[in-house]
């Protein structure tokens, strides 16, 4: 026998039957006379459900639902404030039980060979840069992110008028730690210049313009001409000489000279944002 007690306004609403037989025999239908309604307003009801579970002698047994039309599990004769079915949980331990399950497991899986992927990708293929600053103007504005790629450096020689993306040589870190300091960050800041020479080049800046080997180059990339003379020097074996396309203002290889192909990190491909600047335009 369940005995429900739905508590409406200052009334209340009972249902004592055989809840199962009222549904399966028409003979029990008589059973509901036993409703009784005792409320004058029925549009204010109460928050509370109590649900009366007892032998065949109707004993009380009652349970009152803590969250009337919530989700939470209850009515199993224990009160709801000592089930702590994961409510009270902490995070290492919701971490704990995540981890075993095969969700979790699955998932682990598939971050840790994306990450893997990810840096595979990061340190031997390809990588982002940002440029800071107007050396490489108007090539490159402040503020673009170019991508860098790692791999034809080792099967490829380099070539004039290539953009790559080098770690300063050890000339350039003189030069920085007597102007900024030793602990300056910008000692070991990658650098972004063109190559304007190769090992053997004979390069010459006069005039405002730059002669390979004696013959005038025709530079459509630079910001200006040069306002300084520079050699006449030749590129050594293993080096290449890089200049910035913002002649006048770029910290490059006419005041640090050469720069060992060993210090390369990549050649720079195309700029990919902002996206009214996407392509390679002036990079090659």
């Amino acid at each position: 026998m369940v005995r429900l007690t739905l508590y409406l306004g200052g009334g209340w609403l009972a249902f004592s039957s055989s809840l199962a037989s009222a549904f399966i025999s028409p003979r029990n239908q008589a059973n509901w006379k036993n409703v009784a309604l005792s409320s004058p307003n029925m549009l204010r009801p109460t928050t509370k459900l109590h649900i009366d579970a007892g032998g065949k002698n109707g004993g009380r047994g009652g349970v009152d639902d803590p969250n009337p039309g919530g989700m939470n599990k209850w009515g199993d004769n224990n009160n709801n404030d000592n089930n702590s079915n994961g409510d009270d949980e902490s995070l290492l331990d919701q971490l704990r039980f995540w981890l075993r399950s095969d969700e979790g497991r699955d998932d682990v899986r598939t971050y840790t060979t994306s990450l893997v992927v990810a840096l595979l990708l990061r340190f031997f293929i390809i990588e982002p840069r940002y440029i800071p600053s107007l050396s490489m103007y108007p090539t490159f504005d402040v503020g673009d992110q170019l991508a860098v790629e790692k791999v034809t450096k080792r099967i490829k020689p380099f070539y004039r008028n290539e953009v790559v993306v080098f770690n300063p040589p050890e000339s350039f870190r003189e030069i920085m730690k007597d102007n900024y300091g030793v602990q300056s960050k910008k000692n070991k800041e990658a650098l972004i210049k063109r190559i304007i020479a190769v090992e053997g080049d004979t390069a010459q800046v006069k005039g405002g313009k730059l002669y390979i080997n004696g013959e005038k180059q025709e530079e459509e990339f630079t910001n200006e001409d040069a306002a300084y003379e520079f050699g006449p020097v030749t590129v050594p074996p293993g080096n290449v000489l890089a200049f910035g396309d913002n002649r006048n203002h770029s910290l490059d290889g006419h005041i640090w000279g050469f720069l060992p192909k060993e210090n390369v990190i990549g050649r720079a491909v195309f700029i990919y944002w902002p996206p009214w600047r996407v392509g390679n335009s002036g990079m090659f």
